[in-house]
């Protein structure tokens, strides 16, 4: 290794250990690397720093950022929370598993954890400790179910995945069901033992006929957003870039006109708020861009590939290794940095293990999606803790059961492809 990548390394490790943003850290990293260690011109960075913008597959993100906000602002998330509440809450721990159902619901139309976390936790956990659950068991559940958010499609995550590898979008996005089912099942299992012989709650009647209907038709046009969605993106209706659009303009006009819970003066500050966001996550990609343009120069990520050829002979070891890394850089670093970072590394290293790129996008989704709720510098535990006023050591003992589920759910889907690929291969007849 050249010494001057250590010189790099340090410098982007203690840029963001010293607080400063993600993608200055990225940018001024791969700046200074072809500045000083190389003789290519300086211009190369700016045309890639531009072309990077200059992606249509970015559309589906904004839009997505604008159909999560409007909900968030209005009542479609509450709408969600009743069908849930109806369907399953009168069963033991009920209320847990609608809100578990909320986060897939919700996470099916907005594609982010964060969002997840504060639209839907900040409601449930409130609702469960009223009724008389155990506050860490609350905090427990609504901070780790938000996974669903990048994991159940539409995910950015999965989107930037394959904006950066030229995957297919739409086979991409089908793996991610089956996962996240899998969550939603465990996780209202757990809750369901949980509380199977506990008097010390409160336990939601079951609903008559009457209130069951009120719910569903309250929550029709709410539920009709993934249907849209989904069937519109795997009939073929419409590409995934039209689907987000679509749901954009759906959610404004169900909010003003039919629930009638936004108001038009609304719109603007929501589209504005939607802007900005959509402009930091921008940013990120420019400053990941400059930095992999640096990484593709230099050829690193076949250096590495080399290495970690010559010291792994077996694609299972490899896996168990990528995935521990990942979980830990998935604790300091957003998901959207480090999909757009290590991406571009791990591609050529896939293709020496035969290990199929649609299954390592859904274990880097899914592993990134864990560091979040993982200890001690997960983002979502430190959400919850604002939303709840507890610190981090509380909320951490509280997600650890959660936790142990999902690392289960992760190595089943480590080492079972097959399982990851069924639906790919049975909508587009997927052969990888």
């Amino acid at each position: 290794m050249e010494p001057y990548y250590l010189i790099l390394l340090l410098i982007l490790v203690g840029g963001m250990a010293t607080t400063v943003p993600v993608f200055m850290s990225l940018f001024f990293t791969g700046i200074l690397g072809v500045t000083f260690f190389t003789d290519i011109p300086l211009l190369i960075q700016a045309q890639a720093l531009f072309r990077s913008m200059d992606n249509f597959a970015l559309v589906v993100v904004l839009f997505f950022i604008l159909c999560g906000n409007i909900m968030t602002s209005g009542s479609i998330v509450e709408k969600l929370i009743k069908v849930a509440n109806v369907t399953v809450g009168w069963l033991s721990g009920g209320l847990a598993m609608a809100g578990v159902i909320a986060c897939g619901l919700f996470g099916a139309i907005s594609g982010s954890t964060v969002a997840t976390v504060v639209a839907i936790g900040g409601f449930m956990i409130p609702a469960l400790i009223q009724s008389k659950y155990e506050e860490r068991f609350a905090i427990g559940i609504m901070t780790t179910s938000p996974i669903l958010g990048i994991i159940i499609p539409p995910s950015i995550s999965m989107i930037l995945y394959s904006m950066v590898t030229n995957c297919s979008l739409e086979s991409l996005f089908l793996t991610g069901f089956l996962p996240g089912i899998m969550i939603i099942v465990l996780f209202s299992a757990y809750s369901f033992f949980y509380f199977r012989k506990r008097t010390d709650y409160v336990r939601t009647p079951l609903p008559t006929f009457k209130e069951v209907r009120r719910a569903f038709r309250e929550g029709f046009w709410a539920l009709m957003l993934p249907v849209i969605i989904f069937g519109g993106i795997f009939s073929g209706a419409f590409t995934a870039n039209e689907a987000a659009v679509v749901a954009s303009v759906y959610a404004f006009v169900v909010e003003v006109f039919i629930h009638r819970s936004m108001k038009f003066n609304h719109v603007f500050r929501i589209t504005v708020n939607s802007a900005i966001t959509s402009a930091t996550l921008l940013i990120i990609v420019a400053g990941a861009t400059v930095f992999g343009k640096y990484l593709t120069l230099e050829a690193i990520p076949m250096k590495i590939t080399s290495a970690v050829v010559a010291n792994i002979s077996q694609p299972w070891v490899f896996l168990l290794i990528m995935n521990i890394l990942l979980l830990f850089v998935g604790m300091f670093i957003d998901i959207i940095s480090a999909t757009l970072i290590l991406t571009p590394i791990f591609i050529p290293i896939l293709y020496e293990f035969g290990i199929d790129i649609l299954h390592f996008g859904l274990l880097m989704t899914v592993n990134l999606g864990i560091g979040y709720v993982t200890p001690p510098m997960g983002v979502s535990l430190y959400i919850t803790g604002a939303l709840t006023n507890r610190n981090l050591v509380y909320v951490s003992r509280a997600v650890m059961p959660f936790i142990l589920i999902q690392l289960f759910i992760l190595a089943i889907l480590t080492y079972l492809p097959d399982l990851v690929l069924f639906l790919p291969r049975v909508f587009y007849g997927y052969q990888g």
